[in-house]
Order: structure tokens, then sequence, then C-alpha cells
């Protein structure tokens, strides 16, 4: 059974319960995620503009849109119109094969990990989760890794609060730490 079919076979009906809602319509949902990497030491280098467009190519399946400066910055020689970063939004199919590969292979993968602290969700309910490295990504096979660089993650939710993003996001299988959620 995919993450999507144990979300509306599941997942729907129990939210719809706990919250006490009419219409299953109603539950919170994942509506985006948005896999994001800054450029702040390769800004004028190509080569690392070209590496983490592979990167971000690999793990999403998609490519990526180069962000650029809004504005010149003289103290970080950044000038307007100049690449600053990477992002690939998902959605449908392909933002499912991507959490199901985030919650399953992912975060077993990253050193030290004790659980996404739930802090790290905003008052929306969204998630954002940063990466140090790009390495636990199943995607990326480390002997062809030339540059590490660190991504960031956000999980997209129409929640409306913390605690109801916080209940759809463990339901969905995210390891959250096991910490007093009555603090939301």
């Amino acid at each position: 059974m995919t993450l999507k079919e144990r979300y509306q076979k599941d997942i729907v009906p129990l939210l719809q319960k706990e919250l006490g809602l009419k219409n299953a319509l109603q539950t919170p949902k994942v509506e985006k995620v948005v896999v994001s990497v800054g450029l702040s030491q390769g800004i004028k280098d190509q080569k690392v503009l070209e590496t983490v467009e592979r990167t971000l190519e690999r793990i999403t399946g998609q490519k990526p849109v180069k962000t650029k400066a809004k504005k010149s910055i003289a103290s970080f020689k950044i000038r307007q119109g100049m690449v600053v970063g990477m992002m690939v939004t998902l959605r449908g199919p392909r933002m499912w094969d991507f959490l199901t590969r985030l919650i399953s292979a992912t975060f077993p993968r990253v050193r030290d990990f004790r659980g996404i602290s739930p802090k790290q969700i905003d008052g929306r309910g969204n998630l954002s989760v940063g990466f140090r490295e790009h390495l636990p990504f199943p995607e990326i096979h480390t002997d062809e890794v030339e540059r590490v660089h660190g991504l960031q993650v956000t999980v997209t939710t129409n929640a409306g609060s913390a605690k109801n993003g916080l209940l759809l996001l463990r339901a969905l299988g995210f390891p959250f730490q096991k910490a007093d959620s009555s603090k939301l």
C-alpha cells in the first residue's frame, strides 16, 4: 500500500474522528513539498551550480528552478539577477513518492538523528527540515560526490494550526521526537 493510499483509507478517517470533523474533505492534507538549496559558497563557481542541479534532479526527479537575487548586496558580493539558489516544487504522485522515500529511507540514514522536533512545525502546520548534507538521500551515490552541500525540505499542509499539522505528519509516519505536544 502506497503512502497516498494509506492516507486516503486509514489516515483521513482517523483524523476526521480525532479532530471531530463532519466532512472528510475538511481533514488536513499535504499540498506540496519544496526542496531548496542556497548557493552561498558557490555563487560564482559554475561547477557548483551544475553539481547542485544534478543533485536536485536525482533526488526529486524534476529539473530545479534557479532562484535569482532581487537586489544587489555589496557586502555579500551579490549582484541583481545572480543565481543564489535552486528549488523544486513537488505536487501529486512525485510528492507522494518523495515523501515515502523521505520517511522510510532518508531519515533513518541521517547521522545522529534523534527525531524531528515538533517545534519545527510553524503556526499553520507546515514542516521545514534542513539537512546539513545531501548524502542521506538514497539516490545519491557517495563515491560520485564532489562537494557536499545542504538542502531544505518544506512540507506544506493545509492544516491551519501547528497541532493539526503535527497530527497529520505523525499519522503519515514522520519520526518526531517524543515530546510534550501540549506546548503547541
